[in-house]
């Protein structure tokens, strides 16, 4: 595909500015250069509501398109071609005349910590502070590790680096994504890769988006970026959450993997104190992943699950 059939000008993604979103959209260009070389792209970076404010904790402020909106109005506004996002981020709900163009094959969907003293989820000493933004965290840290005090934590993953491993850090361990640590190059900083058994990840974590308009020709150019594979597995755990009525605000995990021609998913919803929590599993065809992430969400609902997602309130 050459220039002249898109537009007759370079492929603009947009991408927030963390240096992260910005790998994540350098990678986007370099994997559209394989399949077109020769093609011209560019980043356009934005600056998000969810960028804007560090210092309020995520569940204060909350809401669907924190770290997306701007992107998705510059996409409708043909500001730009597509815009580059951590899966997770994106709302399940795709706004009128937008749709996800490409997922590309995804990284470890793993949580990870870090911890200047070395600890483990299990060394961690009694009373110890453990960072995170992330109900979904907190509640599987607690169900394992009660005695720890969770301490909200934001910023973008260099500095929250920083403030774990800085002497007199007030904290002693954070929870990260493995797959954000990767791409950064600092994966030297984890001190304990938790197992799924330990920490569930987040619907579509591991996974990047390229949302683009619901047309034919940006459905095309992007195409050959998309793993059918992954699309599958994140297509079923984001299904789960959508049924369930959840966003990133709210402590339920999901992983599915495929298995031939079959994709085998677990989910679960926890309360916010680790407490309690209602485990899901199923099985179906690759074909049927949406339906298959429904069918366990009212799985989960007819075994509880309303009942501790209420307890948010």
């Amino acid at each position: 595909m050459s220039n002249l059939e898109f537009n007759n000008s370079a492929i603009r993604l947009g991408s927030r500015r963390s240096d992260l979103a910005l790998w994540q959209s350098r990678h986007i260009e370099k994997l559209l250069n394989e399949a077109y070389p020769g093609l011209a792209t560019s980043i356009k970076p934005f600056v998000t509501q969810g960028d804007k404010n560090l210092t309020t904790p995520l569940k204060a402020i909350g809401g669907k398109g924190l770290f997306t909106a701007e992107l998705e109005e510059a996409l409708r506004d043909r500001d730009i071609d597509a815009a580059v996002h951590s899966l997770k981020d994106l709302p399940v709900e795709m706004p009128d005349g937008l749709t996800l163009g490409a997922i590309p094959p995804r990284a470890n969907p793993a949580d990870v910590l870090v911890s200047r003293q070395g600890f483990t989820l299990e060394s961690l000493p009694k009373g110890a502070a453990v960072g995170t933004s992330s109900p979904r965290r907190t509640a599987q840290i607690l169900a394992i590790r009660p005695d720890v005090n969770i301490i909200d934590i934001r910023g973008n993953i260099p500095t929250r680096i920083r403030k774990a491993l800085t002497e007199n850090s007030a904290f002693d361990a954070i929870v990260l994504a493995h797959a954000g640590l990767a791409r950064l190059g600092r994966l030297d900083v984890v001190s304990q890769v938790l197992e799924f058994d330990q920490m569930l990840p987040a619907p579509g974590q591991g996974a990047l988006a390229v949302q683009c308009r619901d047309e034919d020709s940006s459905k095309k150019l992007f195409s050959p970026l998309d793993e059918a594979d992954t699309r599958a597995a994140v297509t079923a755990e984001r299904s789960f959450l959508f049924d369930l009525g959840g966003g990133c605000g709210l402590p339920i995990s999901a992983y599915a993997a495929v298995a031939g021609q079959r994709l085998l998913i677990h989910g679960k919803v926890s309360s916010t104190d680790g407490t309690k929590k209602i485990d899901v599993n199923s099985s179906g065809p690759l074909a049927e992943a949406w339906q298959l992430g429904q069918e366990l969400a009212h799985k989960a609902l007819a075994d509880g699950a309303e009942a501790l997602l209420e307890e948010r309130d």
